[in-house]
């Protein structure tokens, strides 16, 4: 019984709790404090914010792109080798990124939620024990995906692929089996440390990385003997290398000393709690890295599919590049709507989401601006065919209008993230892309005959129909309640185990 009470007056003293009630969250006068707290919002709070936003999104964007180059430069240097090694290596990428990848990805996502609300509430120590059960429950979830891995081959001759091409994919997907489990680490200490704004040693960690992997690359694809399976294995050490780097920060940086206080049976904990919020992130992510995926196998399905194909893949890698802008974007206002929430600062959280609605906005018309101005030219970078070069200057304006509207959508996404709302957004998912977006593209492409444009009118589709659910729910956002159920949500996660150490 004293330990309980020991238990209890430690928890009642905890800083969340004086948070909460300095934000006039607990006290019932979630209202007035709101109407109130906007008076606090000066011009300064608005540059302050802009500033923070801009110095987490700029290393984030610099993570994704060097994390997405990894398997780009595995690709490219399979492409000496032949054409079948280079259709292989293709599949197989794309078949881990669909099967693997997206959903581990998915699934650390709900970290975004966790680790920020409880840095945010000064809860330093669940941090770690956060980034402790995503990673048991991801290296859980990665053996059954070691499986369909390993059955790649047999898995892509079912769906009708050609068995020459399948039988090279599966040879490289099962060389990649390594990066599974290197990828059910890496996103777990990617979240844990940009949860606390540390972003530059991701940046560091993954320059370095990637610069390595093309030695590596080189050395075990031409050097090694191994060809193709060179490729697939020099992914792994790389993604294993990305790991122990920042499993070396992270262990002896004074920045993570709070954060970080070793290995504890306490992560077994609250599993399923966990999971309430990592399965609906996983579905949220799978869901749009899906769809995009579909619209590739459609075009395959139409007249002169070898044209249409080689432009739509033109236009998603064009996409996927220009697209990780907004997504850093969206990692920075995920961190500090998180933060601010669970702090007890909702009026701080709102005005995040004012301030990158605003930079999303102006970053999709700079760049729309630049893809329209490239779109006779750009087709070049790719193909001499001019019917190639053509068709992609008459795609460029559509690509401009779907990334002004996913932009939009990926740092509402990233808010939803920031406020836990993963159950939400995978509904809205399913929804845009899976009601609206494929069956109009289907009856685009298909029923009216516009070919690949079509497919693409598709997407724009789902777009808006995301863009303006995400918009609404946002727009309709109490920020008390938000981080009431913030303040709730750490609330549960500390367990008497923690108070008492």
């Amino acid at each position: 019984m004293e330990r309980e009470d020991r238990n209890q007056s430690a928890y009642l003293q905890s800083p969340l709790i004086q948070h909460s009630h300095s934000s006039g969250v607990e006290d019932g006068s979630v209202v007035n404090e709101k109407q109130s707290s906007w008076r606090r919002i000066e011009r300064r709070d608005v540059v302050e914010e802009v500033k923070k936003q801009l110095w987490l999104a700029g290393p984030l964007i610099t993570v994704t792109l060097l994390n997405y180059c990894l398997n780009v430069i595995s690709v490219m240097f399979v492409g000496h080798l032949g054409e079948l090694a280079l259709s292989g290596a293709s599949m197989a990428t794309s078949f881990a990124s669909v099967t693997g990848f997206s959903l581990l990805v998915g699934m650390a996502s709900a970290l975004d939620t966790f680790c920020g609300q409880s840095y945010g509430a000064k809860q330093y120590h669940m941090l770690g024990i956060h980034m402790q059960r995503a990673m048991f429950i991801l290296m859980t979830v990665s053996i059954p995906l070691a499986v369909i891995w390993a059955n790649t081959s047999s898995i892509l001759i079912f769906f009708g692929q050609d068995p020459e091409i399948a039988a090279e994919a599966g040879i490289y997907a099962r060389f990649m089996l390594p990066s599974l489990f290197a990828y059910g680490l890496l996103p777990c200490l990617n979240r844990f440390l940009q949860s606390q704004n540390i972003v530059f040693p991701m940046m560091c960690s993954s320059g370095i990385t990637t610069l390595l992997h093309v030695l590596i690359c080189w050395i075990l694809v031409f050097k090694s003997g191994l060809g193709s399976k060179g490729a697939a294995v020099a992914n792994a050490i790389s993604y294993w290398l990305n790991v122990t780097i920042l499993s070396l920060y992270i262990k002896f940086s004074p920045s993570c000393a709070k954060t970080w206080k070793g290995f504890s049976k306490e992560a077994l904990h609250n599993i399923l709690t966990f999971l309430r919020l990592a399965i609906p992130s996983a579905v949220m992510v799978c869901l749009e890295v899906w769809s995009f995926e579909s619209m590739v196998l459609l075009s395959g399905l139409l007249p002169n599919a070898k044209l249409e194909t080689s432009v739509l893949s033109i236009c998603l890698n064009t996409t996927a590049t220009v697209w990780m802008i907004p997504f850093g974007l969206s990692g920075a206002v995920s961190i500090r709507v998180s933060n601010e929430l669970g702090a007890g600062r909702p009026w701080i959280a709102s005005l995040a989401v004012h301030v990158v609605l605003v930079i999303v906005i102006i970053e999709g018309i700079l760049v729309g601006t630049a893809m329209i101005l490239v779109r006779n030219v750009w087709g070049y970078a790719y193909s001499n065919e001019t019917e190639v070069v053509e068709y992609v200057a008459v795609m460029f304006p559509i690509l401009a209008a779907s990334n002004f509207l996913d932009g939009i959508q990926c740092v509402l996404s990233g808010t939803a993230r920031g406020c836990g709302w993963q159950k939400i957004g995978a509904f809205v998912n399913l929804g845009s892309y899976y009601l609206v977006g494929i069956p109009s593209a289907v009856v685009l492409a298909f029923v009216l005959h516009i070919g690949g444009k079509g497919l693409w009118l598709g997407i724009i589709c789902a777009l808006i129909v995301q863009m303006c659910s995400l918009m609404i729910i946002t727009i309709r956002t109490d920020w008390g309640q938000q981080a009431k159920e913030a303040t709730d949500r750490v609330h549960n996660s500390v367990t008497p185990e923690s108070l008492v150490s």
